[in-house]
């Protein structure tokens, strides 16, 4: 044996902490762990806009993904859901798809407009008839 598996065949100790679900999306983002702009909350909606960019365009295909999910509006947690990435990750991307003008993003709205009545009366007639 090399050294790197022990006796039963399975990775020695060493190895152990090499988590590949820790280092593909620390690679995916090429280690960023922000987007250059915008906030990109776990609600901010996404949407693809003008017409899908070649093979030639220099993006990686979790970029292509996330413009094909794009193409109706999304949410940065359904983003995330959908190719089984964290959102941190898919807010990285997005940033980037943003940069180039490849995405629109909606921001959640101000608490300001979370205070009006009228929608807190919506919501619970909505559950009301569930």
């Amino acid at each position: 044996m090399n050294g790197e598996y022990g006796s039963s065949g399975e990775p020695s100790e060493e190895q152990h902490w090499i988590d590949p679900e820790i280092i593909r999306p620390y690679v995916v983002t090429r280690g960023r762990t922000a987007p250059v702009h915008g906030r990109f909350n776990l609600i901010s909606m996404a949407l693809a806009v003008g017409p899908p960019p070649g093979p030639d365009a220099g993006l990686d295909p979790e970029h292509h993904s996330i413009l094909r999910l794009c193409r109706e509006p999304k949410s940065v947690a359904e983003i995330a859901a959908h190719l089984n990435l964290p959102a941190g990750t898919i807010r990285v991307l997005l940033g980037d798809l943003f940069d180039r003008e490849l995405v629109s993003a909606q921001e959640p709205q101000s608490e300001m407009d979370m205070r009006d009545m009228k929608m807190y009366r919506a919501v619970l007639d909505g559950l009301r008839s569930l």
